[in-house]
């Protein structure tokens, strides 16, 4: 994977999550964090879910061992998921942009929170991020729709078709 290709996912990614915010407008505060037993309890678990993710790998990317995903529950409402999630996507975005093709290629080895150590080149991990934030969207998707709320549309091609003006 290059870095274009790279930064071009990334990028989709960022452009998704917000898209699945702007949908969870929609939902009163308590359907935000109503539980309706998905993979994680609630729209607001799952959304802290996908940019937990992501800080945890930019926390290892910059050497550090994350103990554990952040809390959802500290998370009161949209706004505050919106805003962390945007900050963290700035932080994974300002990353990628720094990194070359050999930084990509090059493999990182990385302890799972078991302290299994494991290792995998750099664009493998970033390529699981955004493949990891479109599983969830997706069930984010289904939770709106549980909800009565009208989801997004996150496809890659209308990313691409945005992205090209059309």
């Amino acid at each position: 994977m290059t870095p274009e290709e790279c930064r071009t996912l990334l990028a989709y990614d960022a452009w998704a999550n917000e898209r699945a915010y702007h949908a969870c407008t929609a939902l009163a505060p308590e359907q935000f964090t109503r539980a309706l037993g998905s993979s994680f309890s609630s729209v607001r678990d799952t959304l802290v879910h996908i940019f937990g993710a992501q800080w945890i790998w930019l926390e290892r990317f910059h050497g550090r061992t994350p103990a554990g995903l952040p809390p959802p529950e500290t998370y009161a409402d949209l706004a505050a998921v919106r805003a962390r999630g945007a900050e963290v996507q700035r932080d994974l975005l300002n990353y990628v942009n720094g990194l070359s093709a050999a930084d990509l290629a090059r493999d990182f080895e990385y302890r799972n929170f078991k302290g299994g150590i494991f290792q995998n080149p750099r664009w493998q991990i970033l390529q699981q991020l955004a493949n990891h934030g479109t599983y969830h969207r997706g069930q984010v998707t289904t939770l709106l729709r549980q909800l009565g709320a009208k989801p997004a549309t996150t496809d890659l091609i209308v990313f691409y078709r945005e992205r090209a003006g059309r």
